[in-house]
């Protein structure tokens, strides 16, 4: 018997460990936190983070429903909102594009030579290169230069006990690859996540809840494309080829995913609350991928001192996260799932006489760690209507943590109240 629990251990390791990673909505709260958010989970963010956060709308900063917590800011209805981003190497696009005109120019060249002369078109190639050492120079340079871009869209509801959610999550990763003699166009991920989900909480008592949520979560992703750079006009049709098959497959529900999400919220005293989440409990493959379960643990600390809850109201909140704790891909080591973050929000335009919910201006400001590289991000809302968000983060690109650091830049623009 004990042999059979070992074997039993042992394969159960082995499917975690060639599992893929789930869909993944990249909030700009959280990010910008170091993504350690599991207990803090205040506002819509508890529909991806913690549904049992839910229950602290309309209860944080509410004096008559929970008088000790009656200092934070008070969230009286929950959030309803649209948003658009998009993320990409920015400092990396104009250079990057210049040195493949010019490349595509150099090759375009060489091929009208040789159909003219008839010499062979890789020993003019070699030619001129030997001749331009610093096109070389440039190719080498640029060697399998990723320039990877995301796109998120959300459609965001959430109220007291209750949130749901509509997004699209997007990546795609071309490069530029100097090639032994030739060199060619790459895309080297391509994916498309869409999930639904919506989810609830009860609050047992004024300090603890639970929340429960549903999920329907689909992806395509594409194979590897390379193209000659002499033969870059078949890329087009290659893409369009991808798009039509990604578009004829988008109503089937046999490629369809459900997960389950699960969450706890405790108060443990009037600044600190810890939280756990279990999310991502998929039950079938996604689109051939094994997913594997995210189950990650918080705490959150808002000083009294620092937080107010007025017509120019403040928000201050520390967190740390033990996040995708059975996850081990990248090799990740332990402190790899260590989050850490940190925010401050202020209202700097209010009308006197009302609360936080009645606000002209607000700036936000955040930081953080997420598995070792540091992340930052600025929001300011207008309104209480429109909201203008910044974040970067890093995610590892290499084969283990700590090896290859892809930082991220991502805006966004939030529409709602």
């Amino acid at each position: 018997m004990r042999l059979i629990l070992v074997a039993f251990y042992v394969l159960g390791f082995a499917v975690i460990a060639l599992a893929a990673k789930a869909p993944t909505h990249h909030s700009m709260r959280g990010e910008s936190m170091g993504n350690a958010h599991v207990a803090v989970v205040d506002d819509k963010e508890a529909i991806y983070y913690n549904y049992a956060g839910l229950s602290q709308i309309n209860r944080l900063g509410n004096y008559s429903k929970r008088p000790e917590q009656g200092y934070y800011p008070r969230n009286f209805f929950g959030d309803a909102r649209l948003n658009l981003g998009g993320a990409g190497p920015f400092e990396n696009y104009f250079s990057t594009y210049n040195v493949a005109k010019d490349l595509q120019k150099l090759y375009q060249r060489v091929h009208k030579a040789a159909e003219t002369t008839g010499l062979d078109e890789n020993e003019l190639l070699m030619d001129t290169l030997s001749t331009h050492p610093e096109l070389v120079h440039k190719i080498n340079s640029y060697d399998h230069q990723y320039l990877t871009m995301k796109l998120k869209m959300d459609a965001e509801l959430a109220l007291r006990g209750f949130g749901g959610a509509i997004w699209v999550d997007a990546s795609v990763a071309p490069y530029l690859d100097g090639g032994l003699v030739l060199p060619f166009i790459g895309v080297d991920t391509f994916y498309v996540d869409a999930v639904i989900q919506g989810g609830f909480s009860v609050a047992f008592t004024n300090n603890f809840s639970v929340g429960m949520g549903l999920k329907a979560a689909k992806r395509h992703k594409v194979e590897v494309i390379t193209v000659d750079i002499l033969n870059y006009s078949s890329l087009q049709d290659t893409l369009d080829d991808r798009y039509h098959d990604a578009a004829d497959h988008i109503f089937d529900s046999k490629s369809l995913s459900f997960g389950l999400d699960f969450g706890v919220l405790y108060q443990l005293t009037r600044e600190i609350r810890v939280g756990a989440s279990l999310r991502d409990v998929y039950f079938k493959d996604l689109a051939g991928d094994t997913i594997t379960p995210n189950l990650s643990v918080g705490i959150n600390y808002s000083p009294r001192f620092f937080n107010k809850n007025t017509a120019y109201a403040r928000k201050f909140n520390v967190a740390c996260d033990f996040a995708d704790a059975i996850n081990s891909e990248k090799n990740y080591k332990i402190l790899s799932h260590l989050n850490f973050g940190l925010e401050v929000e202020q209202t700097l335009l209010a009308w006197p006489g009302y609360n936080n919910e009645i606000r002209a201006l607000s700036l936000r400001l955040a930081g953080g760690f997420k598995g070792g590289y540091p992340s930052a991000g600025v929001s300011l809302e207008v309104l209480h209507l429109v909201t203008f968000e910044f974040t970067t983060w890093a995610e590892e690109l290499g084969y283990f943590t700590g090896q290859d650091e892809e930082r991220i830049y991502m805006g966004q623009v939030s529409i709602g109240f």
